[in-house]
């Protein structure tokens, strides 16, 4: 082969979708091409010119017009365009202009229809706009693990065991002692015309609430003493989904329903055979630990689920919600023990989870963020010797499993942070009502906020009053918005990386600080602005949506950029523990497939977009913030 013709195939094999191809392919692609040469500021493409050639640019800069005159992309060395007018009328949709100096290669319109035709993945490519492929690329994510093939229907073996409300509690008994099953669904004793699901009760309800409670009289009924309302699940619902909801609420039964009725009952156990190792499993261990020691021992299963998870295709949101669900069962456990220690808490109170644990976003690089928020019947004198054992009980637990120190000492051992209601409604008023730049940082760690353990009414409460009052307040929701747009995604005026050095003079990418904390942080400005108390980014998302306040396919586009950044910042975590390196946050985008670049930057390019519209929806003011 000459040399000029083995150098155009080489060119061509280094960028997608070329870089899949076979050899021989890209040799016949290499004799067809034709080479033009353009200076800086000269037109290659004008708008509804009969296009003829698929455009790769060998060198220099290209810019990519809409009609109506409106920047539309910056293109670079290996990048292609003139594909969506060879796909759809022969006529260019987007006029293209040199900006540097540019040498382009011309693929002819035959030689890209063949290409189509014979190769599933650049057809994929090409029909696909940037977006369009990233979304390919989050969808081809999750779709390995068998928990999330299989349906909850699979598991309901036996019919539904069910009494009613008004049922005795000795015969409610009788009847799981002759059913042999730890639970049974609560029904109301009216037809009406099909019964209908009221409440749960367990082993543990009858032990707790009737024995120990002294109640086993027979007048006590099962209506008394059952819980109210439970979680349920759909028949075609997964696993997968099953299982954070067992997380998420700590339960271990889940009626499943089929059309509006009760079809049966899912428990711990049927989910643990299907999966010896997965987070179900490790909670139940978790619950089951009477020590610190011991809890600190299962650090290593923690991360063995973590890995097994990323390989077998669970997705960011589902990884995210279960070592959420893993770590707050860490802290229910410690507070459990502390209570043990310590005895019975003097007055009501809430562990209050903050950060990525109460988004339902954790994972295995993380430190703790908590607080108290105490009853308000709290007083200093007689109460807070308890909570400040209890609070460094827990933390010097989390600690010891994995879960470091806030360096910024965001934790119930501050006293600031371990206060009455009162207290926290007073906070969180005058965070919204007079934004300073300190609070404004505050503002940023406590507005992602869950209770975890105790009386959750009371961070309820706090949740509501922070979306009423935050979406009635723009004032507050600009300055928040100035704090937001601090943390830019990496790319340079060409869209390349911009990056960073590490003291190995690495050239690093800081996916968290530079991708996956921005984009959290626009989200929760636009959800608060709706009101929502939604915590989770994607529920956060989904919540959004609900409103016109932003286009859904911009809604879309987040939502895959999110997944995609944070399933690649939590595939180069569990690479760093499986060579036994501590995980960070810091990749290196020249250890990325051309492939793999290209969707980094449309993420990045995604979350720049959501970041100029924030900046147009909350224009910058001239005052500055006290």
């Amino acid at each position: 082969m000459q040399i000029e013709l083995q150098e155009i195939r080489d060119h061509l094999h280094r960028f997608p979708p070329f870089d899949a191809l076979p050899l021989e392919t890209l040799d016949g692609i290499a004799q067809r091409v034709e080479v033009s040469y353009f200076k800086a500021g000269s037109d290659i493409l004008e708008a509804g010119a009969v296009i003829r050639d698929l455009h790769y640019v060998r060198s220099g800069a290209v810019e990519i017009y809409r009609r109506n005159g409106e920047l539309y992309n910056r293109l670079v060395e290996g990048d292609i365009f003139g594909q969506a007018g060879l796909l759809r009328s022969n006529k260019v949709r987007f006029p293209a202009k040199a900006l540097e100096d540019s040498l382009i290669y011309f693929i002819p319109a035959e030689v890209f229809a063949e290409l189509c035709a014979q190769h599933d993945a650049f057809a994929e490519f090409v029909e696909a706009e940037g977006h369009s492929r990233l979304k390919s690329a989050v969808e081809a994510q999750g779709r390995a693990s068998e928990l999330i093939q299989l349906k909850c229907r699979v598991l309901v073996s036996r019919s539904l065991v069910w009494v009613t409300s008004d049922t005795s509690v000795h015969e409610a008994a009788k009847v799981m002692t002759e059913q042999s099953v730890s639970c049974v669904v609560v029904m109301d004793p009216e037809p009406r015309p099909a019964h209908r699901m009221v409440g749960i009760v367990t082993d543990r309800d009858l032990r707790t609430r009737v024995v120990a409670a002294g109640r086993s009289d027979s007048a006590t009924t099962i209506g008394q003493i059952m819980s109210v309302d439970p979680v349920a699940i759909e028949a075609d619902d997964s696993l997968f989904e099953a299982m954070l909801v067992m997380l998420r609420r700590n339960i271990h039964h889940l009626p499943v329903m089929y059309k509006g009725r009760t079809v049966g009952l899912i428990n711990l156990s049927d989910i643990i055979r299907y999966e010896s190792q997965s987070s179900l499993y490790l909670v139940n261990r978790i619950s089951n630990q009477t020590s610190v020691e011991g809890l600190r021992a299962l650090l290593r299963d923690l991360r063995g689920t973590y890995i097994r998870m990323v390989r077998e295709g669970a997705t960011a949101h589902m990884i995210g919600s279960a070592i959420s669900g893993i770590g707050r069962a860490f802290t229910q456990r410690l507070l459990e023990l502390a209570e043990k220690k310590l005895g019975p808490p003097p007055v009501p109170y809430c562990f209050m989870a903050l950060g990525s644990m109460a988004r339902d976003e954790q994972l295995l690089l993380t430190d703790q963020d908590n607080a108290l928020v105490l009853d308000d019947a709290f007083d200093p004198t007689l109460h807070d010797d308890y909570f400040r054992s209890l609070a460094t009980f827990v933390s010097d637990g989390l600690a010891a499993c994995g879960y470091s120190y806030c360096k910024g000492g965001i934790m119930a051992t501050n006293d600031q942070w371990r206060q009455p209601l009162r207290v926290w409604r007073g906070y969180f008023n005058d965070w919204i009502e007079k934004p300073n730049a300190a609070t404004l940082l505050n503002s940023c760690i406590f507005f992602d906020l869950d209770g975890v353990y105790g009386q959750l009414e009371l961070v309820q409460e706090l949740k509501t009053l922070c979306a009423r009052k935050s979406s009635a307040n723009p004032g507050f929701l600009n300055a928040m918005a100035r704090i937001a747009l601090n943390r830019t995604p990496p790319l340079g005026f060409f869209r390349t990386f911009v990056v960073e050095t590490d003291g190995r003079q690495k050239r690093i990418i800081n996916l968290k600080g530079r991708g996956t904390a921005p984009l959290t942080d626009l989200i929760r400005i636009h959800a608060l602005a709706c009101a929502s108390t939604a915590q989770n980014s994607f529920d956060r998302l989904d919540a959004i949506s609900n409103t016109k306040l932003m286009q859904p396919e911009a809604l879309k586009h987040l939502r895959y950029a999110l997944e995609f950044l944070s399933m690649v910042r939590i595939r180069h975590q569990a690479d760093a523990l499986e060579q036994g390196m501590s995980p960070d946050n810091y990749i290196e985008p020249e250890r990325f497939s051309t492939s793999e670049r290209h969707n980094l930057k449309e993420a990045f390019q995604v979350l720049s977009n959501a970041q100029n519209f924030l900046r147009f929806r909350y224009p910058a003011k001239a005052r500055q913030l006290p």
